[in-house]
């Protein structure tokens, strides 16, 4: 049960990377990266004994494989920490870095991290609710969003509504002028 395999790619192009033990990871997980979509978004592939966990964030792709027994929230508790660490070390830069450009540095910190999420099952808890807290944040933040695009809406609602009940005055302003207006029985005077 642990963190076999992980890699910080943008897009197809990996920045870092580092394996727990042998294997065909590197090749399994350039398949991968070419299928995940480059928006925000958090995932678990499935296939054959192993679990492939990402979160892509500004197009940087956080990805590790486990065993299918390991827990997913430890999966993400170490990808979350990994892009804290990785966003906080290299910033926009890895927005134009060149293949492997990190490895040298950050290969050491996915094999700490790897060994420590593996191993330490005690801090779960407090890396599971630090996630939710994380997850609630971003909902929130949606959220918010909504409401202003729809206060956008209400206020170009309320203008367009200002413009008819002005129509309607300067209508009835010139009509009255002009003789031809007879103000409607269903309207109280």
């Amino acid at each position: 049960m642990a963190i076999l395999f992980a890699v910080v790619a943008r897009g197809t192009t990996i920045l870092a990377k580092h394996a727990w033990c042998g294997g065909n990871f590197l090749e399994v997980t350039e398949q991968i990266l070419a299928k995940i979509p480059s928006e925000n978004n958090k995932l678990t592939y499935s296939h054959s004994n192993y679990l492939f966990h990402y979160i892509c964030q500004d197009r940087i792709v956080y990805l590790c494989i486990t065993d299918d027994d390991f827990e997913r929230s430890r999966a993400f508790n170490f990808l979350n920490e990994i892009k804290k660490r990785f966003q906080t070390t290299y910033g926009s830069r890895a927005q134009t870095a060149l293949p492997y450009a990190m490895n040298s540095e950050f290969s050491s910190v996915l094999a700490a991290q790897l060994k420590h999420h593996s191993e330490n099952k005690g801090l779960d808890k407090v890396m599971e609710t630090q996630a939710q807290v994380d997850e609630l944040k971003g909902i929130m933040v949606r959220n918010i969003d909504l409401v202003a695009q729809r206060g956008e809406r209400l206020e170009l609602l309320i203008d367009k509504t200002e413009n008819l009940v002005d129509s309607v005055f300067i209508y009835i302003i010139v009509s009255l002028l002009c003789g031809g207006f007879t103000w409607p029985s269903c309207v109280k005077k």
